[in-house]
């Protein structure tokens, strides 16, 4: 089964052609960082405006780095959402107007689906299930148990800032460039990550939900304070990426210890921080539990995962081209 995959969710620009949900033969991504690092994130008019512009050269550049044919694919899928509307909507009147005149199935893909299934990409086989996905990104922060490519329950979920979120505004507060999350772990790398304790949000009873909003604001506090004032950013970066991955790990194994899991999954933007990485790799290893970690390339928002999605899910989200319409908003469940 050959899919074309498009992305629009966001400010990446991006397609795939995938096939069997597995086999990666292109995948085109066009990032929009030097349109929005001016204004330290990424402004929604802006980022609709640049897909409208780059999707139709990246539909054809996938599809010729491929060596595939219009007529070759097996289908068409298309992010509908959550996201930004104004950047969705230019890629799912692509998708609907490729399927209708191709006359070729459509599939409209959940965003967050994608990212569970990013693993699966470049992988003989297929991860087991069920698995225990730590989904971390810039606008999401959630656990998740899949339970087949159809199935998955939500186990918890940030009640304000993402852990994405999170990184981005406390780069800001550092100083640093846009995107800042990359830029933070980078710093991150040549800090103490036990020079400052700021705080780890710890829930009342057994929930597994995430909180990042009062570490970001403890680390303006400090930065304010007269003892941040002198501090090494490179310490302050690497005392906050602690907390980060220790909140998130205090969870994931929270939530292992409840239920029988094939394995883990990290995805997700924030799956490409290299603590966060490390922090699961060495769980996994001395619990004895496998683990499936995409690579960067596949963590970001890519066209690629989506297409993959389409192969998994493929009868429960086949749509009529005349009826899809974006939805930022869209429910997490099928």
């Amino acid at each position: 089964m050959l899919v074309l995959g498009i992305e629009t969710s966001c400010d990446d620009t991006a397609t795939a052609v995938v096939r069997d949900g597995k086999n990666v033969l292109a995948s085109v991504a066009t990032n929009q960082d030097a349109f929005h690092a001016k204004y330290g994130g990424i402004v929604p008019e802006i980022a609709g405006r640049q897909h409208v512009a780059l999707l139709s050269a990246a539909v054809e550049d996938a599809l010729g780095r491929a060596g595939s044919t219009f007529a070759e694919l097996d289908g068409i899928a298309v992010t509908r959402g959550p996201g930004l509307i104004g950047s969705l909507v230019v890629g799912v009147a692509a998708a609907k107007a490729l399927a209708f005149a191709l006359h070729k199935p459509l599939y409209a893909v959940n965003h967050l689906h994608g990212h569970i299934f990013a693993p699966f990409l470049d992988r003989p086989e297929a991860p087991p299930y069920p698995l225990l996905t730590l989904l971390v990104s810039g606008g999401h922060s959630q656990l998740v148990a899949v339970e087949s490519a159809t199935r998955m329950r939500i186990l918890g979920r940030t009640h304000d800032d993402a852990a994405g979120e999170a990184y981005d505004k406390t780069a800001r507060l550092l100083g640093l460039s846009y995107p800042g999350g990359p830029e933070l772990d980078r710093l991150a790398r040549n800090g103490n990550p036990a020079a400052y304790p700021f705080p780890r949000h710890r829930p009342a009873g057994d929930s597994l939900d995430l909180s990042f909003s009062g570490l970001k604001t403890s680390v303006r506090y400090f930065l304010e304070s007269p003892e941040g004032s002198g501090a090494r950013r490179e310490d302050v970066a690497a005392s906050f990426q602690a907390a980060v991955v220790d909140v998130l790990m205090a969870r994931l194994q929270a939530a292992f210890s409840r239920a029988s899991y094939a394995g883990v999954v990290l995805s997700g933007g924030v799956a490409a921080n290299s603590a966060l990485q490390a922090a699961v790799r060495a769980w996994s290893s001395s619990n004895g539990v496998t683990s499936f970690i995409p690579p960067p390339k596949y963590s970001t928002d890519n066209a690629a995962m989506i297409a993959a999605a389409a192969y998994y899910q493929r009868d429960a989200i086949r749509v009529d081209p005349l009826a899809l319409s974006a939805d930022p908003n869209l429910a997490f469940q099928l």
